[in-house]
């Protein structure tokens, strides 16, 4: 992977240990985790055991979540990039699958878009997908908004850990 990656107004690096802080605020906050199927986080070290899955997802993959900055405060607003999903999801495994996750004070503002645009085009023209998968819980309308204008397909619904989530996949052929 060739990082990192600049774009109008985003950063987008690889995580690293020191980013434990970041990750907790993220992950502890009850409004981010309101559709991810996993309660908050209500202790550090979780954060820490999930940066190193992260940091050995990069060696062992080539590819995991990417820390996203904004530019002009040069602040952790959140993550976002390509990860191979190892373990099955909706009958699928060792496939290519879009995530992000920022911090609610930045919502609403193109910045999810924008990651994933760049971590679309990582997937495609870095890795060589010629899919990319993504899902999310059928409630929460902003990333199943988001996976739509970046032109992902819904391909049905399916349970993940209890919840109802959107099944979405994304040819390279048929990128926006």
């Amino acid at each position: 992977m060739k990082l990192p990656i600049f774009t109008e107004r985003l950063i987008l690096r690889k995580l690293k240990e020191d980013d434990v802080d970041n990750i907790f605020l993220l992950d502890s906050n009850p409004e981010v985790m309101k559709y991810v199927g996993v309660p908050p986080l209500t202790h550090k070290e979780e954060s820490a055991k999930m940066l190193e899955n992260i940091i050995n997802q990069y060696e062992k993959n080539g590819t995991a979540r990417l820390a996203v900055i904004e530019k002009e405060s040069n602040r952790f607003i959140g993550w976002s990039g390509i990860k191979l999903l190892t373990d099955e999801v909706n009958g699928f495994k060792n496939i290519y699958e879009l995530g992000y996750r920022f911090l609610p004070e930045f919502w609403g503002k193109g910045y999810a878009t924008e990651a994933a645009l760049a971590s679309l085009d990582l997937g495609f023209n870095q890795l060589n997908a010629e899919k990319i998968y993504a899902y999310a819980d059928i409630n929460n309308q902003s990333s199943n908004h988001i996976l739509t204008k970046l032109g992902f397909e819904n391909k049905g619904t399916f349970i993940d850990e209890g919840d109802n989530c959107y099944w979405y996949e994304l040819e390279k052929n048929n990128r926006k």
